[in-house]
């Protein structure tokens, strides 16, 4: 079941990926950052790109994610993203009991209310954050990626040391919307409210 269930992820996403690929790659190298374009399947991020800047050094900062790695989507800005977008009774229904909200650094949204809150904010914004609730040290922004019905199905995020920011956040954020708005545009696909 696990390897039909492994083999059903990869034929649906791999288009996705093919047009990722390239916008996933000119946004490590514009930021200088590790980028990431992810899905939530259930409750979490599944990771389906990761690219370091081209003059990334071996000593760069060690992130937990990787391709295929699955983390809590309720902790990650890419998960956010995508979730901010669902219809509330779908948040709802993945996240059915008080005790489904873990943690991994002993911060983030401890109820549902706290969690649908963010998701509000995020989705006003445009945009998730996440400051240290991965990892100690790491802060990362996510922007979500919609289909041809205004439906996110991907996110793409990059991540950085949380003390240490090589541009203004501001531009970061432009950059991540850029190309979201470039990767929606590429698989056919319109932001909500859009015409």
């Amino acid at each position: 079941m696990a390897a039909f269930e492994i083999g059903s992820a990869y034929l649906r996403h791999e288009p996705l990926e093919r047009l990722a690929q390239p916008v996933v790659r000119r946004l490590a190298g514009r930021l200088g950052q590790t980028v990431h374009l992810g899905v939530v399947y259930g409750a979490e991020t599944v990771y389906l790109l990761k690219e370091r800047p081209p003059h990334a050094s071996a000593a760069g900062t060690a992130l937990v994610t990787d391709i295929g790695v699955r983390l809590p989507a309720h902790l990650t800005a890419s998960g956010r993203a995508i979730l901010a977008h669902l219809p509330e009774a779908q948040v709802r229904a993945l996240y059915p009991r008080p005790g489904d909200l873990i943690t991994r650094t002993g911060r983030g949204p401890r109820s549902l209310a706290e969690l649908l809150d963010l998701l509000a904010a995020d989705r006003a914004r445009g945009w998730s954050e996440e400051s240290e609730l991965v990892s100690e040290g790491l802060r990362s922004l996510g922007t979500a990626v919609f289909d041809h019905h205004g439906h996110p199905v991907a996110a793409l995020s990059t991540t950085w040391r949380r003390h240490y920011t090589p541009h203004d956040p501001e531009r970061v954020r432009e950059e991540l919307g850029r190309a979201a708005a470039r990767l929606t545009s590429a698989v056919s696909g319109r932001a909500p409210g859009a015409g």
